[in-house]
């Protein structure tokens, strides 16, 4: 996908090598940016309310401002352990397998005709490589994420041997269907809306836009991502930190959270995530962009 001309490259094998060696870069920078605010997003989707009672949140910033006061600013940053350190080979793989339904979906004309559809679909295909990482991690950081103290759990390992225990490989791996289905819509929205943004900005005569071009059409990339995935991902979320038995998959959550909270309950959680969005994704795509640049100078390619 460098160079704005994804679909002329040097060679097929260094194009997937300096796809996942960018992708890799990326991903770290998104969490980095970006965690703080996925926690307010998970703890304010999940947070129960009472009838009768005030809401524990009433928005964005009333979560941050509660969370810092009670248990200090780090535990924004707490669960973090879990993605960032398998954000680097599940980004890679995100990148590679953007990379990979290129080749099956995609035609030169593709990119240069904007054919969205094709572009949206090769993305989707993403969402195949990256499950397989993503749904344990995000598994273990939403059951850190929501935890108030540390009495039960120390770490992400400690969530994986007390989960494991508890129920096997199942249970460290639930909601990988809802993860799956999650990130194939996300994906599809995310690269074909980065494709047609980072186009329409580019200069004419140009191979790729400007940084500040960059930065803004990974920041919208993330915004259409998100979007379309947030009713998905609270069913995820709500799933994955459930006891153990309550829900047997995504559908049940789904009939649970409508029956008895209400459909608007589905985007609960949004407005931290578009917050996020935009800077998280933006921080990505321009490591993934510059690492691009990087790899073509000190390998000579383009």
């Amino acid at each position: 996908m460098s160079e704005n001309q994804p679909s002329v490259p040097s060679s097929t094998a260094m194009r997937y090598f300096k796809t996942t060696i960018a992708g890799g870069v990326g991903g770290s920078m998104l969490v980095l940016v970006g965690h703080p605010l996925d926690t307010i997003k998970v703890r304010i989707q999940t947070m129960v309310l009472t009838p009768g009672q005030p809401a524990p949140y009433t928005g964005t910033w009333d979560c941050a401002q509660k969370t810092i006061r009670s248990e200090g600013f780090f535990a924004l940053y707490r669960g973090m352990g879990a993605p960032l350190a398998g954000v680097t080979p599940m980004y890679m793989l995100c990148f590679l397998g953007y990379e990979i339904g290129k080749k099956i979906f995609c035609t030169p004309e593709s990119f240069r005709d904007l054919k969205l559809l094709d572009i949206a679909a090769a993305g989707a295909t993403s969402a195949i490589f990256t499950t397989p990482i993503l749904a344990p991690g995000e598994r273990l950081k939403c059951v850190l994420q929501v935890q108030k103290d540390k009495s039960k759990f120390k770490g992400p390992m400690d969530v994986f041997r007390q989960l494991y225990a508890e129920g096997g490989i199942r249970s460290v791996s639930r909601g990988f269907s809802a993860t799956l289905l999650r990130d194939s819509v996300a994906s599809a929205f995310y690269f074909s809306s980065y494709e047609y943004i980072k186009r329409k900005l580019t200069p004419e005569g140009k191979s790729g836009p400007s940084a500040g071009g960059t930065l803004f059409a990974g920041g919208m990339a993330g915004i259409f991502n998100w979007m379309f995935a947030i009713p998905i991902d609270t069913l995820k979320t709500r799933l994955q930190i459930a006891p153990e038995g309550k829900y047997n998959g995504i559908r049940n959550v789904f009939v649970d959270v409508v029956r008895n909270e209400g459909a608007a309950t589905l985007y609960r959680g949004i407005g931290p995530v578009m917050i996020r969005a935009f800077p998280a994704n933006a921080a990505c795509f321009l490591g993934y962009e510059t690492t691009i640049k990087v790899l073509n100078y000190l390998t000579g390619t383009h």
